[in-house]
Order: C-alpha cells, then sequence, then structure tokens
C-alpha cells in the first residue's frame, strides 16, 4: 500500500485521523496485552518443562539405586541323571 500524507491528501477529513489515532492506541494496548500473555506463556513452559526433567531425572536416579535385583541368583540347572 502506497503511504499516505494527511496534510496533502484532501480525502482525509479531520475525522478520519480521529479514528485513525483511536485505532492506533487500541491497537497499542493490544499489542502491549498480548507481549504479556506470550511472556506468561513462556514462563508456564519454562516452569513444565523443569517440572518434567526433575521428574524424569528424580525417576532415573531411584531405579538406578534399586539393589533387590543384585541378590538375586540364576537358578542353577540340575542334570538328571539316568
Amino acid at each position: 500500500m502506497p503511504k499516505v500524507d494527511l496534510k496533502k491528501d484532501k480525502g482525509i477529513t479531520q475525522m478520519h485521523i480521529d479514528y485513525m489515532k483511536k485505532f492506533e492506541k487500541e491497537n497499542l494496548l493490544r499489542v502491549q496485552k498480548l507481549k504479556r500473555v506470550r511472556q506468561r506463556n513462556f514462563l508456564t513452559g519454562l516452569l513444565l518443562g523443569a517440572g518434567v526433567l526433575s521428574i524424569y531425572t528424580y525417576s532415573i536416579v531411584a531405579v538406578k539405586q534399586e539393589k533387590f535385583l543384585d541378590d538375586f541368583e540364576d537358578p542353577v540347572e540340575q542334570s538328571k541323571e539316568l
């Protein structure tokens, strides 16, 4: 779209300029709100990711500490005597 010169263009009235300023302010507020939402979403994602990683790490460490299978001995095969 070509740029519009507000002073030279005769079709643009003061009413149009006022509407443009109003929409510009509303858009600025919308953008600021969207930035806050994105920051919160990013923080929430980081916290959830950290929670998942901590649970995964705890599970791996807990399984490595289990010793009950270390005492398990394979059964000795008995040879059949005829």
